[in-house]
């Protein structure tokens, strides 16, 4: 039911578009009508807010503060609309005076705050902290661009920049009261008071960035809560220089203005030049500067002393990105109110948490200790002071061993390891599934664990269901609610409840019809906004994630060669259409990554081109993929390809959200993939492959890649087929890369093939049984409760946080 009447909905938005556009709803333009339904709905979350904040002061509640460099929000009207009830409503008023709603959510871009999993995962958390009433704020930066818009051009990625304010920005509130100094260079001088019992720390020289705020409304669902995501712009106008700008030295006079901006131009620019490296350690100390500040203030907003820091509140730290929180929260203790060393301490590291989210060492962030001491001295300063305590620190316990030490260090070899940081500086580290958190305790992080135990956790990974499964997948939240009734809206738990409907031939008819029409409708949509056309009748396999070697699109690939090769063989032979789905970005600078873009797109051509194949495979490349167009794959999707290499991938939210929506899983046990096929059980999900002591192992014993390929026959065409000129595409650098490279096959693409390729050959067989494969998917779906943001946040809350639900307080 809708909060507010059809009458009010209709005054909100005339309002809106009278004050902000001087029109009405005769003659305003869909953009126009966009924004005044967009404005009143944000309006009506900003006093929601208030009520929150209101009601979670009055409690004096306990925080959480999540920091991260990149929040995936995805379009923000129809999930508003959904948390706050009232859709229907705004979809009556609009349809009276001739607007559909649906065209106007095309109106809105995807905010460019996030690139894939890490920043989905926030925007997740985000929505469930505020679904459940949790006392929470959230802190980025506001990227004018995000991280860039994929064009394919001749079968290569092409960057283009990611515009994304027009149509973004009314979600956003200017905090013109929430502006705080950032200082970067400069020299730190100690100023001591006259009888030396105080130190205060001025910086001669240094160049200071105003960070000022802009906010999201984060809508709980059910209208509980709203939480805040605090984005911070840089700005600095006040150096415009007038004398130069009057003699006609324009570019000189806006100089420093421009270079404060660049911190906050585009997410993750790219770090392979001393320039970039720079402007990336820039937003990562702007990000956490301003947020400190932030959360200091609004503490001493509510208690007289700093002291009560720590328990009032939880700086999490979400991957390495803001680990610099530590030693500018010790800065400031320090500095700016007079503590003590060891009872700043003993306040930061109560109040900060961590989670780590790779296990690739390329990705634990290190950073030339110069830079950081050229960039922010200060800080350099108090890094070496907690490097210099903490290794003293595992002397005394490890007396001699040297190598330890060295491991264990912040510092080393003129490099500063972030994680290292970020372990030493947290109450608890959590790993994000249970393997990822052992691989932590018993590799990555091995001597820590050692060392403190107990810091060590695991918080599995989950999805904001809400809008994956009920607005991304309408068709199937009805029969939900038709057979376990509509609670798991509320609660995901309860979708355990859909299990009494496994052997319900009625249901799985129903089941496999919702399928059918959400596979009509994503073709459609690709027809509409690419032409290319899907048929609606074959196997819809999806692979829809970053690009990234240990994620094996490449592994795909090479299946998908080996079956173009054998229908080759056989024009006759019986198959099944099946279509193969792709999505992904390669970083800009990733070339390997980009190659392998090149290979899909090029396979696709062949087969679209080639009458023996036509209309038994497809290969569909989906540019610029985003949280729109995951919304409209994922519930179309039949198979779920989670491929990476076994003690790659910390956990996936991918494989949760294709789940979720009915698709079966193939995939190795790696990640999340381990519980999700524990929950299902084996005969449900799709496994094959090496394990993770198995890859350990046959690297031990040393990987041959060309020996299985030489005794292959089915390997060695699929891959010599790589080793030729194909349609006028190259495709040789692949080839070597798998075969003759140094090393060869890296992520033992060749070492998984059969087993793949004969995985693959029993999902086509059982996917003609339409009853069992029905069966299967109701079996993901009721399990897929187990995997819910609701459930992480939970966990976080009682066992990382110590925070309770506002309205529980």
């Amino acid at each position: 039911m809708p909060r507010i009447t059809q009458k009010e909905i209709e005054n909100l938005i005339e309002s809106a578009l009278s004050v902000n556009f001087g029109t009405d709803f005769d003659h305003a333009a869909p953009n126009q009508i966009f924004n005044a339904v967009s404005i009143s709905i944000r309006n009506q979350l900003l006093e929601r807010r208030k009520e929150t904040r209101d009601n979670i002061n009055e409690h004096n509640a306990k925080r959480v503060y999540y920091l991260c460099m990149e929040f995936l929000l995805g379009r923000s009207l129809k999930n508003n609309l959904y948390n706050l009830g009232e859709l229907d409503g705004y979809r009556t008023v609009l349809k009276k005076h001739g607007f559909d709603l649906d065209n106007l959510f095309d109106e809105e871009s995807d905010p460019g705050l996030g690139n894939g999993g890490l920043g989905r995962l926030a925007a997740c958390f985000m929505d469930s902290l505020a679904s459940q009433g949790y006392p929470a704020v959230g802190y980025s930066i506001l990227y004018e661009y995000g991280l860039f818009r994929q064009k394919i051009v001749e079968g290569w990625q092409v960057e283009l920049p990611d515009v994304w304010m027009p149509g973004g920005e009314v979600w956003l509130t200017p905090r013109t009261d929430r502006v705080y100094k950032v200082r970067f260079g400069g020299t730190p001088v100690e100023v001591w008071n006259e009888d030396h019992s105080y130190c205060r720390i001025e910086y001669d020289g240094a160049e200071e960035v105003d960070a000022v705020g802009y906010d999201f409304m984060v809508s709980g669902y059910d209208d509980v809560s709203v939480c805040v995501l605090r984005t911070w712009k840089p700005r600095r106008i006040e150096d415009f220089n007038m004398q130069l700008f009057s003699n006609g030295q324009y570019m000189q006079a806006v100089e420093k203005s421009v270079s404060a901006e660049l911190i906050g131009k585009v997410l993750y620019p790219a770090d392979n030049t001393p320039d970039g490296k720079m402007l990336r350690l820039q937003q990562q100390y702007f990000l956490v500067s301003a947020t400190a500040q932030d959360m200091i203030n609004r503490h001493l907003a509510n208690y007289r002393s700093l002291n009560n820091f720590g328990d009032k509140n939880s700086v999490h730290i979400n991957d390495t990105h803001p680990a610099m929180v530590i030693p500018e929260l010790m800065r400031i203790f320090m500095d700016d109110y007079a503590y003590g060393w060891d009872d700043a301490w003993s306040i930061v590291s109560e109040a900060v948490s961590y989670t780590n989210h790779t296990v690739l060492a390329e990705a634990l962030e290190v950073w030339s200790e110069d830079l950081i001491k050229r960039l922010v001295p200060r800080v350099h300063q108090i890094i070496c002071e907690i490097n210099r305590r903490f290794c003293e620190h595992v002397w005394n316990k490890n007396v001699g061993d040297w190598d330890k030490c060295e491991r264990m260090a912040i510092i080393s070899h003129g490099m500063v390891r972030m994680a290292n940081l970020s372990v030493i500086g947290s109450h608890k580290v959590n790993g994000v599934s249970a393997m990822h958190s052992e691989i932590l305790k018993n590799d990555v992080f091995h001597d820590f664990y050692l060392d403190t135990p107990l810091k060590f956790t695991n918080v599995t990974n989950g999805i904001a269901y809400r809008r994956w499964l009920c607005q991304a997948n309408p068709g199937l939240a009805e029969l939900l609610d038709d057979t376990i009734g509509p609670n798991y809206r509320k609660n995901g738990s309860h979708l355990i409840d859909f299990l009494e409907y496994a052997h319900d031939e009625s249901i799985l008819s129903r089941l496999n019809e919702i399928k059918t029409q959400n596979k009509v409708d994503f073709a459609d949509y690709v027809k509409k906004h690419s032409g290319a056309e899907l048929d609606p009748e074959s196997l819809f396999d999806v692979q829809v994630k970053r690009l990234h070697e240990y994620k094996r699109q490449l592994l795909n690939a090479l299946h998908i060669i080996s079956l173009y090769l054998q229908i080759k063989d056989n024009p006759n032979m019986d198959f099944k259409p099946q279509t193969f789905i792709f999505g992904a970005k390669a970083a800009p600078g990733y070339d390997m990554a980009k190659k392998i873009i090149r290979l899909i797109v090029t396979l696709g051509n062949i087969i679209d081109n080639d009458p023996d194949v036509k209309g038994k495979l497809k290969v569909h490349f989906m540019e610029n993929y985003c949280v729109t167009l995951a919304e409209h794959v994922m519930p179309a999707a039949d198979i779920s390809e989670q491929i990476s290499l076994a003690g790659k991938e910390a956990s996936g939210t991918g494989n949760m959200k294709l789940m979720i929506n009915g698709a079966l899983t193939i995939g190795t046990l790696d990640g999340a993939n381990k519980e999700i096929a524990e929950v299902v059980g084996s005969r449900n999900i799709y496994i094959f492959g090496m394990n993770e002591q198995d890859v350990i192992n046959l690297r031990k014993s040393g990987y041959d890649p060309y020996a299985m390929y030489s005794s292959n026959e089915l390997l060695r065409r699929s891959v010599d087929f790589l080793n030729r000129n194909v349609n006028g595409v190259d495709l040789s650098d692949i080839y070597r890369y798998l075969v003759n490279g140094n090393p060869s096959d890296p992520y033992m693409c060749i070492a998984d093939f059969q087993s793949y390729v004969d995985t693959h050959s029993r999902i086509r067989k059982d996917y003609e049984n339409k009853q069992l494969w029905a069966r299967k998917s109701l079996v993901n779906i009721a399990h897929a409760g187990t995997f819910t943001a609701d459930a992480a946040i939970d966990h976080y809350a009682k066992e990382i946080w110590g925070i309770k639900r506002y309205s529980l307080v």
